[in-house]
């Protein structure tokens, strides 16, 4: 039997429009992510850390199958994952090119769209480790850049969220805490 798995299009993931920067003030019940004991000089290493379990994700044989209708494959995860320290990352390096001054603005991203755009569904499990680790590795190498004084730095996100460097960290940790807890990795 031929597996389309990953020729035929899944349709669209439920939309996920939460505004989950409530998780730099209290724990996320779901994944248990804490964000008070995550330290800016830590980041680089969760980062990395968390590459290897995204890695680990993809040799599974069912890494392209969704566990419902509606809901990413760890394959699709993985390639958002990707995707975010990619964003991140970008975020970061936008507020350190400021001057501290006053709030950089950062601009939005929809992940939604991406995934559709992008075909998640159609990716390389293979293609995607190597992708993870060149995005994963950039990130973390950028967020062992800021100085102690950067990570106050202030931005302002297209929705009006607030973010320095810092908080910035702490939530791309949550996520990539939160998609290790979906995907069991």
């Amino acid at each position: 039997m031929h597996d389309t798995t990953r020729t035929v299009d899944p349709g669209p993931a439920r939309s996920d429009t939460s505004d989950w920067t409530w998780v730099l003030i209290r724990t996320c019940p779901q994944c248990g992510y804490d964000s008070s004991h995550v330290l800016p000089i830590g980041v680089p290493q969760i980062i990395r850390d968390a590459a290897t379990r995204y890695a680990a994700v993809l040799t599974r044989l069912d890494a392209a199958r969704r566990p419902a209708e509606g809901v990413w494959s760890p394959l699709e995860y993985c390639c958002h994952v990707r995707d975010v320290c990619d964003v991140m990352r970008g975020r970061l390096e936008a507020i350190l090119a400021g001057d501290g001054s006053r709030p950089v603005p950062l601009a939005g991203w929809d992940q939604d769209a991406t995934a559709v755009t992008e075909q998640y569904w159609r990716s390389d499990p293979d293609a995607v480790a190597a992708q993870l680790q060149r995005s994963f590795g950039a990130a973390a190498a950028a967020f062992a850049t800021p100085s102690r004084g950067q990570w106050g730095w202030p931005a302002v996100r297209s929705d009006g969220a607030a973010f320095t460097p810092e908080t910035l960290a702490r939530y791309l940790v949550h996520e990539l805490v939160h998609h290790l807890w979906d995907v069991q990795g």
